[in-house]
């Protein structure tokens, strides 16, 4: 099931109708004087998964689905690991969180409010709105429900505001509900915001169109806009200016 999704979004990318395309690893911000982070985005196929890294030292937001652990271990092999952060408990962001924190020996951060998740998907069940919303959860509902999260085994709980500092990267979290309830995203030196799939840009960059409490993406919709400035970083989709 997770190669028809995957083949029937592409098929769908290639056609113009979604703004995706296959495997590809893009740095799009390059630490400099004005930044001292460098950002990585491993695009596996439907799903994006980030390496944020200063030097050697790396952390990776999001671990894709497990057809795309191989391209994840290969690009976070050039580094030092310091932590894995989940934007949201669902398969396209999570299935590998375990096998990888084994592999690196790291914690995995993610939001208390999500925990959840690792039992069923349907403790949180997915909403949509327009015509891209029902066609991506027409086509990867059966797949979230069918595929079973492994809960890692090291794991840190992390909040609105907490840094990353400790672990080599200047970078905080930033607490965005309504995908699930314990959607967060990593907003890295107040110039590059990684919202999971509070927003996303399949077509065109808008708020997330899958949700589990609309008024609550509404609100993180409104919150990501209020932080000014940024370029965004989406679960699904090419990143943007704001």
């Amino acid at each position: 099931m997770k190669k028809q999704l995957h083949f029937i979004i592409l098929i769908l990318c290639l056609s113009g109708l979604c703004n995706c395309k296959s495997n590809s690893v893009t740095q799009f911000a390059k630490g400099g004087e004005s930044s001292m982070n460098t950002i990585t985005r491993i695009k596996c196929k439907t799903d994006n998964c980030y390496l944020i890294s200063e030097g050697r030292n790396a952390i990776l937001v999001d671990t894709g689905s497990s057809q795309s652990l191989d391209m994840v271990i290969a690009e976070c092999d050039k580094y030092d690991l310091k932590l894995i952060v989940l934007t949201h408990v669902h398969f396209d962001h999570a299935e590998n969180a375990a096998e990888l924190s084994r592999r690196y020996g790291v914690p995995v951060a993610f939001h208390k409010a999500d925990e959840e998740l690792f039992e069923s998907f349907d403790r949180q069940p997915l909403k949509c709105y327009g015509l891209t919303g029902r066609l991506v959860l027409g086509l990867s509902l059966k797949v979230l429900r069918e595929t079973k999260v492994e809960r890692p085994a090291n794991i840190i709980y992390v909040k609105d505001g907490d840094s990353l500092s400790e672990y080599g990267i200047n970078a905080k979290i930033v607490e965005l509900p309504g995908h699930t309830n314990g959607s967060i995203g990593v907003d890295v030196e107040e110039k590059h915001l990684l919202v999971g799939d509070a927003l996303d840009n399949w077509v065109f960059p808008g708020m997330g169109h899958l949700y589990y409490n609309l008024e609550d993406i509404k609100k993180s919709y409104d919150k990501i806009k209020g932080l000014g400035s940024r370029t965004l970083y989406f679960g699904h989709g090419k990143p943007v200016k704001q």
